[in-house]
């Protein structure tokens, strides 16, 4: 099954296929003349379907909540599947070369979203990366057809990182782009906090058993750990950690981590501080995004993660930037997203020009001490950020990112 769907502008009314959203397979030359197709492209299966799950989720939402039009017409939607960087590049082939979508949300992990881009950039594809926090998406490997909601790890890393001043700290990373960007980072803001590096691993996806690293952590008696594990790999960690019986002896940070990582660990082995995208039941919240998670946990029975969240956020931005250039060619798209502005925040939000890096404070939460409702497990703490110039400055000049941004 290739996980293709239909949205119909029927309120919120969807019927669900693989977990996500409703079909109607009518094909023929007049449905592709009527409809508007749109990607969504997030991991299925792996340590982080869950957040493949909640992301389409939260896309579909947002189709919904356009009535299930742009430009007068049906959107149709097609969600493929994210499972490694070779599958999602395939997969974003697909949406080109099968699918004939006009623009695709997703890319939760950076390794896939960066060969994404490749095939975004060659085929004219407008992408809204939702998930991925690499700083190459937006630094030396970005394109003018790629966008990217998320934070990305130096400013996320920076939100937390003086809270570990003159600290022994061991770094706990996954081994792949995102995580080699997050040590890569960490390391260098040491000399500026008076850090001292006791010890890292970078850790396979998919590590199972994490009795060795914890024992190695133990004897290297870190004041913190810091560190970037997603989705299941994360969850089996801290089950572990929480089992061998060092939960609270060690304080855990943790950037860009996801509501569905905890609420698989549970209220018995959740701890920690951690940088977040956005959260749920954050007072600070606009009204629009209040409705939102009004209407997400009318629909499916839980509050929106933050992965579900920047799924609709995106595909938000995406279906009001195709009604904006008034068409479905990718050279009037990419110039309407580059224009986009969500003006519902405490300041307005929007993809900077020269990287189109999404310019939105993050969240940094902390996990309660004493857990009682099924899903909220976390209190705000503050934001990455306060105010539209603290903002702007976090994410970086034109010449420390790096990008140079190609033609149309």
């Amino acid at each position: 099954m290739t996980g293709k769907f239909k949205s119909v502008a029927a309120g919120l009314g969807l019927t669900l296929l693989a977990g996500v959203s409703a079909v109607a397979v009518t094909g023929g030359a007049a449905l592709a003349q009527e409809t508007v197709k749109l990607g969504i492209l997030t991991p299925k299966q792996g340590p982080s379907a869950s957040i493949g799950l909640n992301m389409a989720q939260g896309a579909e939402l947002a189709v919904a909540m356009h009535g299930g039009k742009v430009l007068g017409k049906d959107i149709e939607t097609v969600w493929l599947d994210e499972a490694s960087p070779q599958v999602a590049q395939q997969n974003m082939q697909k949406m080109a070369d099968e699918y004939k979508v006009v623009g695709v949300v997703g890319g939760n992990s950076s390794a896939a979203t960066l060969a994404m881009m490749s095939v975004a950039e060659r085929e004219k594809l407008p992408f809204i990366s939702a998930g991925s926090a690499a700083s190459e998406v937006t630094g030396a490997n970005c394109n003018r057809y790629t966008f990217r909601a998320q934070a990305p790890v130096p400013v996320q890393v920076s939100a937390v990182f003086n809270e570990l001043k003159d600290k022994k700290i061991y770094f706990f990373t996954p081994a792949y782009a995102f995580g080699q960007d997050v040590l890569r980072t960490g390391r260098s803001k040491l000399e500026g906090i008076n850090g001292t590096e006791v010890g890292n691993d970078e850790v396979p996806v998919n590590t199972a058993d994490y009795s060795s690293y914890i024992l190695k952590i133990r004897k290297a008696q870190p004041d913190a750990i810091f560190g970037a594990l997603v989705g299941l790999d994360l969850s089996n960690f801290m089950k572990q950690w929480n089992e061998m019986g060092m939960k609270g002896s060690i304080p855990i940070y943790e950037v860009a981590v996801s509501d569905t990582d905890f609420w698989d660990i549970g209220p018995a082995a959740a701890t920690g501080t951690h940088v977040k995208p956005w959260y749920y039941n954050d007072q600070a919240n606009p009204d629009r995004e209040k409705e939102f998670v009004q209407k997400y946990e009318e629909k499916y029975g839980q509050p929106p993660s933050d992965k579900a969240f920047f799924g609709w956020f995106s595909m938000n931005a995406m279906i009001d930037s195709i009604e904006a250039a008034g068409s479905t060619e990718p050279q009037k798209i990419v110039p309407a997203i580059e224009s986009w502005t969500y003006k519902d925040g405490t300041f307005p939000y929007y993809f900077r020009d020269f990287d189109h890096q999404l310019i939105r404070p993050a969240v940094i939460v902390k996990l309660k001490d004493q857990i009682t409702d099924k899903w909220d497990f976390m209190d705000v703490v503050s934001w990455t950020s306060k105010d539209a110039d603290e903002t702007v400055a976090a994410f970086g000049t034109k010449e420390e990112i790096g990008c140079t941004m190609g033609d149309l």
